[in-house]
């Protein structure tokens, strides 16, 4: 991921030299690499993934084979953001500080939100967590609005002091783009229709584990794949349309995924086809 990272960045970096701006890309790099780690956190902590590295490997192949997720700073930053935000919900299972979990993955999804507008639609998966955990306490329907709050007085109050000036709703919001054409590109058109035909030959092995599941993991089960739905809605809204909006679409693939290849059946088959997403990101920009 670092080695695709600098390649990607690579005419930022090092024509002429910068300090300030070595200093934000080396900043980055670290969200990118810490977002795995997060990953990675949530699925073993979960259960939702035997302890194997299928996940960190399908994460850092999916991404780097769009080297636009490599040049963009705010969506790196914001997938973070949505991944701290994943982990608090998730926890939710254990029912234990169900107020502050709610609090805390609200706040990060809507500091999300100011790096990459919309991925502010991540709040369907927070209340989607209170319906499944805690939907018999009303309180816990509150405190979203309560979080949001506290970040419009924050974001309100660092502007005045810095810029001496209202943070604004136009600042804020990011204009949806439908133009698709963009995909036409191979080196964006061919990665994308071997992780969607992946996506959904892996979903089935999902949904049988799904159906398989115990009465309290099911609920988690559910909300990685409603997190799924959403960062295709996330994707289809996405101001820029250059394969950086599928960032927050992988993460919860990766898991799906892992699944399937951590399962014992089709054996060969799963080590050809994990072979070939290994090379995927390498032979992309050299054919394209």
């Amino acid at each position: 991921m670092a080695l695709f990272y600098v390649f990607a960045n690579y005419e930022v970096l090092f024509t002429g030299f910068n300090v300030s701006l070595i200093a934000k890309k080396t900043g980055i790099l670290v969200c990118f690499i810490i977002g795995v780690w997060v990953l990675d956190f949530i699925a073993r902590k979960n259960e939702l993934t035997q302890r194997s590295a299928f996940k960190i490997v399908l994460f850092a192949v999916f991404s780097t084979s769009f080297l636009p997720i490599l040049r963009d700073n705010q969506v790196i930053v914001a997938n973070l953001c949505v991944l701290m935000a994943l982990r608090r919900i998730i926890s939710l299972k254990s029912h234990k500080e169900i107020q502050k979990k709610i609090f805390d993955a609200t706040f990060w999804v809507c500091i999300a939100s100011l790096f990459y507008f919309w991925s502010i639609l991540f709040l369907i998966v927070v209340y989607s967590g209170i319906l499944m955990y805690t939907a018999n306490y009303f309180k816990n329907w509150l405190v979203p609005p309560v979080a949001i709050f506290g970040v419009i007085l924050l974001v309100t109050a660092f502007h005045i002091l810095f810029y001496d000036q209202f943070y604004s709703f136009l600042a804020w919001f990011q204009e949806s783009s439908f133009d698709f054409q963009a995909y036409n590109d191979p080196g964006l058109l061919i990665p994308l229709s071997i992780i969607l035909a992946l996506s959904l030959w892996t979903l089935f092995h999902y949904f049988g584990l799904l159906k398989k599941a115990s009465i309290n993991s099911r609920p988690t089960y559910t909300l990685v794949f409603l997190t799924l739905l959403v960062s295709v809605a996330v994707a289809i809204f996405s101001p820029v349309k250059n394969g950086s909006e599928f960032i927050f679409y992988f993460v919860p693939l990766s898991i799906i995924a892992s699944n399937y290849f951590e399962s014992k059946r089709e054996r060969t088959f799963k080590e050809i086809l994990l072979i070939g997403l290994v090379l995927m990101p390498f032979l992309i920009p050299i054919l394209f």
